[in-house]
C-alpha cells in the first residue's frame, strides 16, 4: 500500500470516527447495562424466531427423590452437568437402532448437557404434582376399566392408537414438550395476533391479542382456544375449549385452563412456563418451566431445512 493510500485510509478514519471516541483519553470500565428486550415496529415485544428445547430432553417433570429438601436453583455447575450426561447416556441406550431409528439419525443433535435444569415443576416449591381430587381419581379409573371391558386389543384399530401415534396431534402443553427429536418452534408475529408453528406434527396456532371472548362451549379442539395479552414484556396466554381426546394428564377438557408466560429473558432465551389449572383434577394450579433457546441455524429444525432447501 502507498504512502498516499495510507493518509487517505487514515482520514477516512477520522471523518467517520465520532468525535467522543478520537478525543478519549484513558479506557475506561465499561457499564454494564440492563439488556432492553427488543420491539416490532408496533411497538409490542419482539419474541419472533426459532427456538428449541432439546437440551431439556429427560429432564423429568417432578423433583427427583435424590435432591428431595434441596431447591431447584441449588442443582447447578457440575452436579447438574453430571445429571445431565447420565441423562443423555441412558436416553441414547433407550433408543438404539436399528429398532426405533438408525444410528446416527437423530442421536448427533441430541446435547441435553445443555439443559439447564434439574426438574421441571416450579410450583409448587416442593416440584411436586398436587394431589389429585377425588373426582379425578374416578374419572380415571372409569376410563382404565372402559378400555379393559372393550374386548380391544392395544392396536385392533387405528382409532386404538393415541392421537399422537396417528400424527393427528400432540395437544397441549405436549406439543413443546420436549422429546428426542422435532423441539424446533417458531414464533411469528403480527398487529394483533402471534402465530406458533411447531416442528412435530407441524400444527400452528394462531393467538389474537384482541381482548375478544373465548369461543362458546361447543366449539372444542385438540389444541384449545387460545387468547392472549400483553403484561409488560410477557406474552400471557390462556387457552380453553379441549377435546376430550388426547387431553393432558387426564384432565377434565371443561374445566382445564392453561396459562402460558412467554419471555425474552436475553438475545437467545424465551423462558417458557405453564401454570395448568383445573379444580376438577388437581386440589390446586400447578406451574412447570423451562427455556426456549434460539436456534435459527437449522440444524435441529427439519421445517428450517426444508425451507431453507428450497
Amino acid at each position: 500500500m502507498s504512502y498516499r493510500s495510507v493518509l487517505l485510509l487514515l482520514a477516512a478514519t477520522l471523518v467517520t470516527t465520532p468525535l467522543s471516541a478520537q478525543t478519549r483519553k484513558t479506557p475506561t470500565t465499561p457499564v454494564s447495562k440492563k439488556w432492553t428486550p427488543p420491539r416490532t415496529p408496533w411497538g409490542d415485544p419482539d419474541l419472533q424466531g426459532t427456538y428449541s428445547n432439546t437440551s431439556e430432553n429427560g429432564t423429568p417433570l417432578e423433583r427427583p427423590e435424590i435432591f428431595e429438601g434441596r431447591k431447584l436453583e441449588d442443582i447447578k455447575g457440575d452436579e447438574l452437568l453430571a445429571v445431565k450426561r447420565e441423562a443423555q447416556k441412558r436416553t441414547i441406550e433407550n433408543f438404539q437402532g436399528p429398532l426405533h431409528a438408525p444410528d446416527g439419525w437423530w442421536q448427533p443433535d441430541l446435547n441435553m448437557v445443555k439443559g439447564t435444569q434439574a426438574w421441571l415443576i416450579v410450583d409448587p416449591p416442593n416440584g411436586k404434582l398436587p394431589p389429585l381430587t377425588p373426582e379425578a381419581t374416578q374419572r380415571t379409573a372409569a376410563r382404565a376399566a372402559a378400555r379393559r371391558n372393550s374386548g380391544r386389543g392395544p392396536a385392533d384399530s387405528w382409532e386404538d392408537r393415541s392421537l399422537y401415534d396417528r400424527c393427528i396431534t400432540r395437544g397441549l402443553p405436549g406439543s413443546m414438550m420436549p422429546a428426542i427429536y422435532g423441539n424446533s418452534y417458531q414464533i411469528v408475529q403480527g398487529p394483533g395476533y402471534v402465530a406458533i408453528i411447531y416442528e412435530m406434527i407441524h400444527e400452528i396456532r394462531t393467538i389474537p391479542l384482541d381482548s375478544r371472548p373465548h369461543a362458546g362451549s361447543a366449539t372444542r379442539s385438540y389444541m384449545g382456544d387460545a387468547r392472549g395479552h400483553w403484561e409488560g414484556d410477557t406474552l400471557v396466554v390462556e387457552t380453553t375449549n379441549f377435546r376430550d381426546e388426547g387431553i393432558y394428564r387426564n384432565a377434565n377438557p371443561a374445566t382445564l385452563r392453561l396459562i402460558e408466560r412467554f419471555t425474552r429473558t436475553a438475545p437467545d432465551v424465551v423462558k417458557w412456563s405453564v401454570t395448568i389449572d383445573d379444580p376438577a383434577t388437581w386440589t390446586r394450579p400447578w406451574t412447570f418451566s423451562m427455556p426456549l433457546s434460539k436456534d435459527d441455524s437449522g440444524a435441529v429444525c427439519g421445517f428450517v431445512r426444508y425451507r431453507r432447501s428450497l
